[in-house]
């Protein structure tokens, strides 16, 4: 039997069904030889304080069990300290709500993750590092300002109870104001920053978000570059035809599209901003995005 994996489960998840559903999957991995230690959390911010203190501990292997925000959380606790030494591992057992980064390998969610641990499927995987006026975050999926920031932030502390009613409320809340605005950007080899109003910026390392949107379809998580889309200010009758393309990652061919794959973007905001960043919301003052080449082993 080989070295450990910490599970970090976030039991709250999917309205409590994390916590149900992990036994099931936890005996299915045990009975194919892997050893795993649990960790639950309890609150916001603990799957950070936990990974960091394994780490420190010499803890290398860990299992993301939630959604999107309980990876999120894993890997703010294994950087920065994980440049200094091995590269980390991280593995996924997607029993949250949204398990966006795991689709870049495959739609079969649990079975695949499953298989990948037990079949011991590794890549490496760049790490996205944001620089921002109160700290650094960083991040495996994507971050988005804008429209797409908006309907997460107006859920999030609006209509969290409300489940998939929630979501499209904040959709339709999010249309009628319509705030489409600049977000001043500088890519790496611009020479000023970009001034022009759009209706979302994203900063991808992976393809999808919000479970099957492919907002970023020519990202590559080991390419060390970030893939940045800008959608410029189309109308809301334009958004609602094209609303399609974002799931097939068609809407990158409109004319108000743009993409690009850099290694840096600067910015130049005035005040903070609401951000996405892997599932998360966030009031930030952005400042940089990098990226730390293969910086993290994934198991997928």
């Amino acid at each position: 039997m080989g070295k450990p994996y910490l599970a970090i489960v976030n039991p709250a998840a999917a309205g409590g069904r994390t916590g149900k559903l992990l036994q099931p999957a936890l005996e299915r991995l045990q009975a194919g030889g892997l050893h795993i230690d649990v960790a639950e959390t309890l609150a916001p911010g603990d799957a950070t304080r936990i990974t960091r203190e394994a780490y420190s501990r010499g803890v290398r292997r860990f299992i993301a069990v939630g959604g999107d925000g309980t990876s999120f959380e894993i890997v703010n606790g294994l950087f920065p300290e994980a440049l200094q030494t091995e590269r980390p591992s991280l593995a996924f057992l997607p029993l949250g709500t949204g398990n966006s980064f795991l689709r870049e390998f495959s739609d079969r969610g649990v079975e695949y993750a499953i298989e990948s641990l037990l079949g011991s499927r590794t890549r490496v995987c760049d790490v996205m590092r944001l620089r921002h006026r109160g700290g650094v975050i960083y991040y495996i999926n994507l971050l988005s300002m804008g429209f797409s920031a908006d309907v997460a932030t107006l859920r999030a502390r609006r209509f969290s109870a409300w489940g998939e009613l929630g979501y499209i409320t904040s959709i339709f809340l999010t249309l009628a104001r319509f705030d489409r605005r600049p977000f001043l950007v500088r890519p790496e080899g611009e020479s000023s920053f970009d001034k022009r109003r759009c209706l979302f910026l994203t900063f991808s390392n992976s393809k999808f978000t919000g479970g099957t949107m492919m907002i970023a379809p020519k990202a590559e998580i080991d390419d060390g570059l970030i893939e940045y889309v800008r959608w410029g200010p189309i109308g809301r009758l334009g958004l609602i035809r094209n609303l399609p393309t974002l799931y097939d990652g068609t809407h990158i061919q409109h004319p108000l599209a743009e993409r690009k794959a850099v290694r840096s973007l600067e910015f130049n905001l005035d005040v903070p901003v609401d951000v996405m960043v892997d599932g998360e919301v966030r009031s930030l003052q952005c400042e940089t995005i990098d990226v730390l080449p293969s910086a993290l082993q994934v198991v997928a």
